[in-house]
Parts: structure tokens; C-alpha cells; sequence
């Protein structure tokens, strides 16, 4: 592979710019650089026939309590620390050692399988243990100005607490060179094209709302790596800082959280949302063309200008496929998940609800029930359009746009005034959309009692018409990352938007609400896992005696 140098300027005909020089460095460096020799540095080993009952366990459990693929390590470290922390420690009545949980959560992630087995440096173990010594310290003092407060909020406090020490050990694990190097580039880009309207008292927020609004987008960070950011944010000093700048966080820990809250869920992330997102498309198509081949790929803006579009076509080709087969097992996730967790639970009462409130059992009903959420979430897959080739043109021009200065976007993003309604007009259209969801769920029903489902049956049958419908919804955006183009409205997608909101609405409401009441999950918490754990250090320290002893006899 040829170097690209990055140093020449165009003969006349396009200039790279310098941000994007930066990145097809970094991808260089990262594809040529030799691993350094680091045999002699003692690294965590796990056995790797006692790490298998983990890493299945782990899969287990990531089946009943269904969340997004990128948020599993740091879910897998929150409930570690959890258990090691808070529940094992009271337990114990003490707590632990800050090394002793550092070392037990490295290796759980390792024999889980979500960091690699003999690759980590033992070193890596204090380095956590200091991030752990810190929100212990924090959890400590935090508490101690808040003793008038009622043992929900103190637990509230807690909760948040070992969220943010979930989130920075996350960090802490590895960020990609390409990843820093793309958000730094997207940010740089954006913070300069995009203006608040005049007057606008967000002015002070907008670049960070553009920051961890690049993360949301590019990295799919959920609220809590979000709040970690903003954590940082207004505490810039937090690695650095000793004894006392805990205290005084400790001290203003809830108008801390207070106002991470308000730039969480801030009035202008909307709308800096979709310009974001556009620009993670067109991002991460150029970084899947730059790792194909760096130095092609650089030569050939001046050896042949037309292959870069070629190229760039290629790869949204590659990755509308690559989303299809992503759509299809994301959706098979969620059939096991909502059929473990939801319809075995409620097929199972279904019959007994029946027979108590004196109703006749209907076999089609129970049949309808059991199969509509993967009925639905097929159907649902199956009519979810990949990009067309207008989308493909609109990413070449973008790529182009960011690549190239003399494609560069000269007329800034304004957002617009955020609408004030009058409190008469947010009453009658809070009155028109209550009644299309009286008629969506109306019609639902009638169309129901036509085929003589009862009343328990129906209700069933309206939670999963609910709760599939949102989790159709949350797998179909996660395939459109890439459409960067507006879908054009039709008369059937107004109506059909305009019915079938409020069932998804309903459907968001029950996910978060049900989300917090998973039998299996708090039967695999806080019946199964801590005895599960000993039981697998147990069977690796016997492992590693009869391993001594064998080599004693060699």
C-alpha cells in the first residue's frame, strides 16, 4: 500500500481538508502499526473452559433483559459494580477493598467476553481501582450532605452515583483512535455551520449540545454516557482532582444533576439531532472508504477523480445490506426477548384469567396472541425499504462536501425559534389527539370483538399491538442510520402516521414501565448470578491447583 504522505495540494482541482488529512493518518497508522512487544508485561488470564459458562450466562441474561448491542459492556459493569458494591457489601456488612472489586470486574468482563482474555495488563487493575476509590469517595460524601433527605432519594443518589462510575470505566476500557479523531472532526466542522437564531438564550449551550449530540449519533450513547459527558463537562478537573474537589461536588451533587438533566433533554437537541445525524452518514461512509485502502484511496483523488464516487457508491451499497442483515437479527432478538419475557408470562395467565372471570377460552384468540408480536415484527421488517439510489447521490455529495474545501458548506444551519402555542391551542389539539388515540385503539377493538376475542384476550392482545409496535419502530430507525434524505410524505403515510402514533406512544409508555418489572432479570440478579460467580472463581482457582500440581509432577 502506497503511504499518503498528505502533504500536497491539488493541481488545480480539489483540496482535501486538513481535518480529513488527520483521519486518513490515523486510519494509516492504525493498519501498519506492529504491536508492540508487551510478552513480558503481566497481563489478567482467565481459564478459558471456565470463561465459556460465563460468556453463555451473559448471553442468557442479555436475552431477558434486551438492550442495544453497543450498551452491553457498560450494563455488564454497572450491574457488577452494583452487586459487588452495594449488594454483596451489605451482605458482608462492609465494604470492599476499591482493588478487590477492580479485580473482580475486569475479570467478569473477560470471562464474559467482553474484554479480551490475556490482553489486558494487570496494571489496568489500580488504574480502576482509583476511578472506583473516586465515586465510593463520592457516593460518601454525596450522602453526608443529603441525611435529611428520605431513603428513596439517598438510594436515587446512589444509583447515579455507580451509573457515572460505570460510564467512565467504559471509557476507560478503549476509545478508538478513529472514533476521537472522527468526533473531533465532526465537531470542528459543525460548531462553525450551525447559528441559534439572534437573540437566542442558548447560545452558551449550543457547542456542547452539538458535542454530545455527535456522540448520541455516532457512538449511540444512551442518557447515562450522555450524562457522563456532561458529568466531566462541568466538573473539568474530575481526574485530576483530589480529596476537596470531591467534597464540593459531593456538596452540590443535586443542582449537579440538575442541570446535567436540563441539557439532556434541552430544547434545541431535536433539531440538532437530524443535521448530526445526517453527518454521522456521511462520516461514516468515508471512514469505511478510507479503510479499505488509505493510500489509494488518497492517490486516486489526483490520479482519478471519478473512483472516489465509485468507491463511496460501493460502500452504501455494502452497508445497506450489512443494515438489512443487522434489521432482520435485531428483530429475531427482540421476538425471543418479548416471547421469554412477556408472552410466555402472559399466555400462561391468559387461560386461568379467563376461566376466573367466567369467560368461554377462545383457541383462536390464544393462537392470535401467541403468534402476532412475531407476526407483526416480520411484517414489520419485511416492508422496511433499504436507501434508494437518491439517498446514495445525496451521501456522495455530502462526503464530497466534507472532504473537499472548495465543496465545503458555505450557508450555515440556522435552527428555527423553538413555536410557542397558546395554552387554548396545546388544549384542543391535547383534546383531538387523545380522541385519535380513543379511535386507534377503538377500532383495534371492535375489529377484535368481531371475531369474538373477550375482553381479558383483547386487552392482551392491545399490550403487544403496543409494545411490538415501539420495539418495530426503535429496529427500523437503527437501519435507517444512513438515510440522509427526508422520506416523502404520501396520504397513506399522514394517515397512517396520524392512527398509529398513539398506539407507539402507548407502546413507549409500557416498554419503560415493564422495563423495571423483568422477573427473570431480578431472579437472575439476586438469586442466580452472585452464587453463580463464586461457583466460577471456585472452579477456576481449582482449575489453576490442579494445574500447579501437575506441573509439580512434571
Amino acid at each position: 500500500m502506497a503511504n499518503p504522505k498528505l502533504s500536497y495540494k491539488s493541481d488545480g482541482i480539489l483540496t482535501v481538508n486538513h481535518d480529513i488529512k488527520k483521519l486518513f493518518k490515523t486510519i494509516y497508522q492504525g493498519q501498519n502499526q506492529k504491536d508492540k512487544d508487551t510478552d513480558q508485561i503481566p497481563k489478567i488470564k482467565v481459564s478459558e473452559f471456565i470463561s465459556k459458562m460465563a460468556f453463555y450466562y451473559e448471553k442468557l441474561r442479555n436475552t431477558v433483559d434486551y438492550k442495544e448491542e453497543y450498551l452491553l459492556r457498560k450494563n455488564a459493569i454497572l450491574r457488577i459494580l452494583r452487586r459487588l458494591i452495594v449488594i454483596e457489601g451489605a451482605i458482608n456488612l462492609q465494604e470492599y477493598k476499591s482493588e478487590d472489586i477492580s479485580k473482580n470486574l475486569l475479570t467478569e468482563l473477560i470471562r464474559a467476553g467482553y474484554l479480551p482474555n490475556n490482553k489486558i495488563p494487570e496494571d489496568k487493575i489500580e488504574e480502576i481501582s482509583e476511578v472506583i476509590e473516586k465515586y465510593v469517595q463520592l457516593k460518601k460524601y454525596s450522602l453526608s450532605n443529603n441525611q435529611d433527605k428520605s431513603s428513596t432519594e439517598k438510594n436515587d443518589i446512589t444509583k447515579w452515583i455507580l451509573v457515572m462510575a460505570a460510564c467512565d470505566i467504559e471509557e476507560r476500557l478503549g476509545r478508538s483512535k478513529t472514533e476521537q479523531v472522527i468526533i473531533s472532526n465532526m465537531y470542528d466542522y459543525l460548531k462553525d455551520k450551525i447559528q441559534l437564531p439572534v437573540n437566542s438564550s442558548y447560545q452558551q449551550d449550543k457547542d456542547i449540545q452539538i458535542y454530545i449530540g455527535i456522540h448520541r449519533a455516532l457512538l449511540k450513547f444512551d442518557k447515562d454516557l450522555v450524562g457522563f459527558i456532561l458529568f466531566k463537562y462541568y466538573n473539568s478537573d474530575w481526574h485530576k482532582g483530589g480529596e476537596e474537589s470531591i467534597k464540593e461536588i459531593g456538596k452540590n451533587i443535586n443542582p449537579l444533576r440538575a442541570s446535567i438533566d436540563k441539557q439532556i433533554d434541552h430544547p434545541i437537541s431535536k433539531q440538532l439531532n437530524k443535521i448530526i445525524r445526517r453527518y454521522t452518514g456521511f462520516y461514516t461512509i468515508l471512514t469505511d472508504v478510507i479503510e479499505e485502502d488509505p493510500g489509494y484511496v488518497y492517490e486516486s483523488f489526483r490520479s482519478d477523480p471519478k473512483a472516489f464516487p465509485r468507491d463511496i457508491k460501493k460502500i452504501c451499497n455494502k452497508r445497506y445490506k450489512f443494515a438489512k442483515i443487522k434489521l432482520w437479527r435485531a428483530a429475531i432478538r427482540s421476538i425471543i426477548y418479548i416471547f421469554i419475557t412477556k408472552s410466555l408470562f402472559v399466555i400462561i395467565l391468559e387461560a386461568p384469567a379467563i376461566k376466573w372471570f367466567g369467560e368461554e377460552l377462545n383457541p383462536v384468540s390464544l393462537v392470535i396472541n401467541i403468534g402476532f408480536p412475531a407476526v407483526l415484527l416480520f411484517f414489520a421488517v419485511l416492508f422496511t425499504k433499504l436507501p434508494s439510489k437518491a439517498n446514495t447521490d445525496k451521501i456522495i455529495e455530502g462526503v464530497n462536501e466534507i472532504v473537499f474545501k472548495e465543496n465545503e458548506r458555505e450557508e450555515p444551519f440556522v435552527l428555527q425559534k423553538a413555536v410557542k402555542r397558546k395554552k387554548l391551542t396545546n388544549f384542543i389539539f391535547g383534546i383531538f389527539y387523545a380522541i385519535t388515540f380513543f379511535f386507534s385503539f377503538g377500532l383495534v377493538i371492535w375489529g377484535l370483538g368481531k371475531i369474538e376475542f373477550n375482553f381479558i384476550s383483547i386487552t392482551i392482545f392491545l399490550f403487544f399491538l403496543a409494545f411490538v409496535s415501539f420495539f418495530a419502530l426503535r429496529i427500523r430507525n437503527n437501519a435507517r442510520e444512513l438515510t440522509v434524505i427526508e422520506p416523502k410524505e404520501t396520504i397513506i403515510s399522514f394517515f397512517i402516521d396520524f392512527f398509529y402514533t398513539p398506539i407507539i406512544a402507548a407502546g413507549k409508555w409500557l416498554s419503560e414501565k415493564f422495563s423495571r418489572i423483568n422477573v427473570f432479570v431480578f431472579f437472575l440478579d439476586f438469586i442466580i448470578e452472585a452464587p453463580f460467580k463464586i461457583f466460577v472463581e471456585t472452579a477456576e482457582e481449582w482449575t489453576k491447583y490442579v494445574k500447579e500440581r501437575k506441573e509439580e509432577l512434571m
